[in-house]
């Protein structure tokens, strides 16, 4: 009764003025309580949908906060690690150099003397460093060779460029000329000259340049080349390690890199079994393809390849990859094969490496 008696205050009339103006009265009044009981329904329903959105934003606010304290910790993770590794190493080389100085004690040598011609070595060595670093600055900076992309551009691409031997596979399969299918069967029947001046396939040979003018100058490498089978890029350096430094050697690959024309189906598995020739096995992984594998170790039997037999033939071939060792995935762009980005973007993520779709216009 309270209620109802503030609702008529509301429109200046008393209880008694309401019941003297009949019944039609009376239910107009009622009409216009229920109207403004709903209006404040309304109202609080908006209220607490509001305050639900601003809830939910905070949560999705959260778990992006989450994501990114979890990339940290990883990366700190990896910092600890590596800084372990490193210290590990220090003692090692401390505790060797402690050995030869007590093995030159047991032998009758006078510590001074082992000692100033000691220093006098290490003295000589970090001279020789220092002058090694000032030539490879002056030269092209800390890189072995010069590349300078189109624009002279710097590119900031995430790959992880480090390791002391590193291994570079290209593909060198038909589907390296274009992106689209069309395009590849035209190419095809063209002649040589024409499938190496291929866009696609000049980006790729120029994507090895790239990387190997970014190799640490201490590390070796390795490039091969595949597509039904895989082969050394300089057949005569097969299963060994060649020498960032060596920039003949490094020139010589980039010439018959360009001489290549592409050609036949992708073997991803040969590609990685390719690499147990080399010993040490790999500490990083460039890998430079368009798409998923079309055979195995040997050829298909039919002349098609489903994309689930792709799938297959892919997860066969990453057995074969070596334990523990980053796998960095560079992927030109290739009309039909939508799986492929997804796999290998899982690869990269797997092996700690990186993940790469260049633009056309990179490096």
């Amino acid at each position: 009764m309270a209620r109802k008696k503030r609702a008529f205050e509301t429109f200046n009339l008393s209880f008694l003025d309401i019941m003297s103006c009949g019944f039609g009265a009376v239910v107009l009044v009622f009409l216009i309580m229920n109207h403004a009981v709903e209006r404040q329904t309304i109202d609080l329903n908006e209220n607490l949908l509001s305050e639900v959105s601003l809830i939910e934003q905070d949560i999705r606010d959260g778990e992006a906060g989450l994501v990114e304290l979890r990339n940290t910790l990883s990366s700190m993770d990896l910092a600890i690690v590596e800084a372990q590794g490193l210290a590990t190493r220090i003692i090692d080389e401390r505790d060797e150099f402690r050995a030869q100085i007590e093995s030159l004690q047991r032998d009758g040598y006078s510590d001074d003397e082992d000692l100033e011609a000691l220093k006098a070595e290490v003295l000589a060595l970090e001279e020789s460093v220092q002058q090694l670093r000032m030539e490879a600055e002056e030269n092209s900076g800390n890189n072995a060779r010069a590349f300078v992309g189109e624009g002279n551009r710097q590119y900031l691409t995430g790959l992880n460029l480090g390791g002391e031997h590193i291994a570079i596979l290209l593909d060198v399969s038909s589907s390296m000329l274009a992106e689209r299918l069309v395009q590849i069967f035209r190419l095809r029947i063209r002649d040589d000259a024409v499938k190496r001046a291929a866009g696609k396939w000049q980006r790729s040979v120029s994507t090895v340049d790239w990387l190997t003018a970014q190799l640490p100058i201490a590390a070796k490498y390795q490039v091969l080349t595949f597509n039904t089978e895989a082969a050394f890029a300089l057949p005569a350096s097969a299963g060994k390690w060649l020498d960032v430094a060596d920039q003949a050697s490094l020139e010589q690959i980039s010439r018959k890199l360009h001489d290549i024309v592409p050609t036949g189906g992708t073997s991803l598995e040969n590609a990685f079994l390719a690499l147990r020739q080399l010993n040490p096995a790999p500490d990083n992984i460039f890998l430079i393809t368009d798409g998923l594998p079309t055979q195995g170790r040997q050829a298909p039997r039919g002349n098609k390849v489903s994309g689930r037999q792709r799938l297959e033939l892919y997860s066969q071939a990453i057995r074969q990859l070596p334990a523990n060792v980053p796998v960095n995935v560079i992927l030109a762009p290739m009309e039909g094969d939508p799986l492929a980005a997804a796999e290998f973007w899982k690869l990269a993520a797997m092996t700690r490496g990186s993940f790469l779709s260049p633009s056309r216009d990179w490096p």
